[in-house]
């Protein structure tokens, strides 16, 4: 007998200082536990809560910085079946249009650093984030994807379906 993987919605934020070298978080946490990813965290499905609205909460919960509808760009949708065995996802890309001056400080989910793009391919993401997150960040920031992905069969990413919007 099978049994139902929970579903969950999430923002991914891609914030970046004046030196344009990304924000990135050292999780503490499951999924993505020792892992350095981009901010952004689980909707408040129970309250309504919509993309934009979890994007700017986590961007003010995690690092304190306001922002508004209009300083955000949501640049594709990930969507992951039986992410790690333990759970689907439905993972809304933000671009940040505000960047940042000074590091964060490190909180309960963990702790923060700046990288250049290219030095965020020499350390540790989680594999999902350097097959697919970076890659379409890369070449879509500016437009708008949309990824299905199945990671059920051998725990292994295959990509399902892209929607590419110029």
């Amino acid at each position: 007998m099978t049994h139902a993987l929970p579903y969950k919605i999430s923002t991914l934020i891609f914030i970046q200082n004046t030196l344009d070298q990304q924000l990135l978080i050292q999780r503490t946490k499951a999924p993505n536990k020792d892992c350095w990813s981009p901010i952004g965290g689980k909707l408040d499905m129970h309250i309504g809560e919509s993309p934009y609205e979890c994007a700017r909460r986590e961007i003010n919960e995690e690092i304190g910085l306001l922002v508004t509808d209009q300083d955000l760009h949501c640049f594709g949708y990930v969507s992951e079946k039986s992410y790690e065995g333990t759970g689907h996802w439905l993972m809304f890309l933000f671009q940040c249009k505000q960047k940042i001056q000074s590091l964060p400080a490190t909180i309960e989910e963990g702790r923060f650093a700046f990288y250049s793009r290219d030095a965020i391919d020499n350390v540790k993401v989680p594999e999902s984030d350097r097959l697919l997150i970076w890659p379409y960040y890369d070449n879509y920031r500016d437009r708008f994807i949309g990824i299905r992905a199945d990671c059920s069969s051998n725990h292994e990413l295959n990509i399902v379906e892209e929607l590419k919007l110029k």
